[in-house]
């Protein structure tokens, strides 16, 4: 009797024993099957997404895991002293297909266009060769003169102190520079401011102003100028003063000023107009 008990109780334990976890995992593998036939793929990948418990949004790699496509990428130098992945992003993001260096040169367009234009330089006048001077015509001065030549002896010359003839025209120092194309020294023309009598030199003291325009007739054409500057000197400076300088095409015309014949000079300095 006790072993017919004992048979039965195994028999009752092989029962029990024949659902083992290979049983339960085929059960749940075929409900796991029904369920994908009846809702599709997409219930496996959020089970996935969920037990694994990395993100919050699905695809993302969790924090602190590197996913496969997140790692480091080569990098090259950039033209421009930066640097730029291997998928052609810079370091700050932007790409660089070449777009960045167009928007530069864009950008670059419209601010030149926004400068304002560099003013332009005024053309040097055609002259005549160089030659000397033969009439001054300076309407505004009331000035219509012959112009004589007058060689300067070398005392005269390096004391830069010279005494005109004493006539009413205008005379003009041969040492120095000719007008015209290939000049290569200041002209100059002086004559004599008459006291108690009406000269064409009197009326630079009184009429002659910057901005006039004039004309120099020579022997090889007619050179208009433009008045730079008009200055009075005491004479016993003018011989230190600027207007001795070199400069090329320039014309100085000095005579006596009027109201104080005796101690100051008038000089009227020119340049050919353009």
């Amino acid at each position: 009797m006790f072993k017919e008990r004992s048979r039965h109780v195994v028999r009752k334990e092989r029962r029990r024993r024949s659902w083992n976890r290979g049983d339960l995992a085929i059960l749940l593998f075929g409900v796991l099957a029904f369920l994908s036939l009846t809702f599709g793929a997409p219930l496996f990948h959020h089970m996935q997404v969920a037990a694994g418990g990395n993100s919050a949004v699905l695809g993302a790699p969790a924090a602190g895991i590197v996913s496969r496509d997140a790692a480091p990428k080569a990098t090259e130098t950039a033209a421009a002293g930066g640097t730029k992945a291997a998928d052609g992003t810079g370091a700050d993001g932007s790409v660089a297909d070449g777009s960045g260096a167009a928007e530069g040169q864009a950008q670059a367009l419209a601010n030149s266009a926004l400068q304002p234009p560099l003013p332009l330089q005024p053309p040097s006048p055609a002259l005549p060769a160089a030659a000397e001077p033969l009439r001054i015509r300076y309407a505004s001065a009331g000035l219509d003169i012959p112009v004589h030549p007058l060689d300067v002896d070398a005392a005269a010359q390096a004391s830069q102190t010279v005494e005109p003839p004493a006539t009413k025209d205008g005379y003009w120092l041969t040492p120095f520079g000719s007008p015209g194309q290939g000049s290569t020294n200041t002209t100059y023309v002086i004559g004599h401011s008459w006291e108690g009598a009406d000269a064409p030199f009197n009326h630079l003291s009184s009429a002659a102003a910057v901005g006039d325009r004039f004309e120099v007739d020579t022997a090889t054409g007619t050179i208009p100028y433009t008045v730079d500057n008009v200055t009075t000197y005491v004479k016993s400076s003018l011989k230190d003063s600027p207007i001795w300088s070199i400069v090329p095409n320039r014309l100085v015309l000095i005579s006596c000023f009027t109201e104080d014949p005796w101690g100051k000079n008038v000089v009227v300095t020119a340049s050919p107009a353009s």
